[in-house]
């Protein structure tokens, strides 16, 4: 009998949330003075308070395409992770969504203050370079620097902060379908299709493999943050762990509340069954991705 593919998703995220627990402790690494214990127990409260760890894994399972091991592309797996828990804290801000909930957990700036999480963030954001130059994360100089590199780009002013400035501004000026498109693209997307691409370049991928990822990471960024939005307008915070419904609240303009809940809905099957497509020159060895991308689309929090 196969494995559920859930299981394999919450494997991954123990795996992933073992990695970062052992790694943000007081104790001083080499060239550091201290690290305040409040500044580590925000940071702690901000990643290690559960979360699918959807980023991380696909970079063991791309990278696992190439027979890496997840201790192999744990290292890079886990500085993405603190990209991601980093912009989450600081889009919790009351200066951003001002929300105060955050996987069921209050927000980092609710269960210390408001500083703290500001200064929280940053570290995680530093802290994700720190891990990526390190020797551990691979032999190879040169693909510890495109990896920087790459993610550099994803999470900066042409990537996810990028689409989060493009976010703030939707709440002034009412943007159309393409506008965004591209923000999502930036602000959701550019993680997720960094996740791929930094286990082929773990992975020593050909240009053309390296190229199907890319496009397989861009179209389930774009399916995540379609369901995304069903979600924000069909569930409750309950099931979502998180306020719902901000978007509409705040007068955001999404695909779903410009074209309707059925046609992304369609427009949901058809992203999953290009991402499938992207996968057939790994043959069997993508099922595992196919299914995540079926996950990403059917998710329900």
């Amino acid at each position: 009998m196969s494995t559920p593919f859930s299981v394999y998703v919450a494997d991954a995220a123990v795996l992933v949330t073992n990695h970062l627990e052992g790694l943000l402790v007081e104790a001083p690494d080499h060239w550091e003075k201290a690290r305040p214990k409040q500044l580590i127990a925000a940071m702690r409260h901000g990643v290690l308070n559960g979360g699918k760890r959807l980023r991380p894994f696909l970079v063991l399972e791309t990278a696992g395409l190439f027979g890496l091991s997840p201790q192999e592309a744990m290292s890079a797996a886990a500085s993405l992770e603190c990209v991601h828990c980093y912009s989450l804290i600081h889009d919790d801000l009351p200066a951003m969504d001002d929300d105060d909930l955050r996987r069921g957990q209050p927000t980092v700036h609710k269960a210390f203050d408001e500083a703290t999480a500001i200064l929280a963030g940053d570290a995680l954001l530093t802290f994700a370079f720190d891990l990526l130059a390190q020797h551990h994360t691979h032999a190879d100089p040169l693909v510890r620097s495109e990896l920087v590199l790459r993610l550099a780009r994803a999470a900066g002013m042409g990537g996810m902060i990028g689409g989060q400035m493009l976010d703030i501004g939707a709440e002034r000026e009412t943007p159309n379908a393409d506008t965004v498109r591209t923000l999502q693209a930036m602000k959701t997307g550019a993680l997720i299709r960094y996740a791929c691409e930094a286990g082929s370049i773990l992975g020593g991928a050909t240009v053309s493999e390296r190229q199907s990822l890319s496009r397989y990471g861009e179209i389930i960024g774009l399916a995540f943050q379609l369901a995304d939005d069903l979600l924000d307008e069909t569930s409750t915070p309950e099931a979502m762990g998180k306020a719902v419904g901000k978007d509409a609240d705040q007068g955001k303009a999404t695909l779903v509340s410009l074209h309707g809940a059925d046609a992304v809905r369609a427009e949901l099957a058809a992203l999953v069954a290009e991402a499938e497509a992207c996968l057939a020159t790994f043959g069997d060895r993508g099922d595992r991705l196919r299914e995540t991308a079926q996950f990403v689309a059917q998710r329900t929090s």
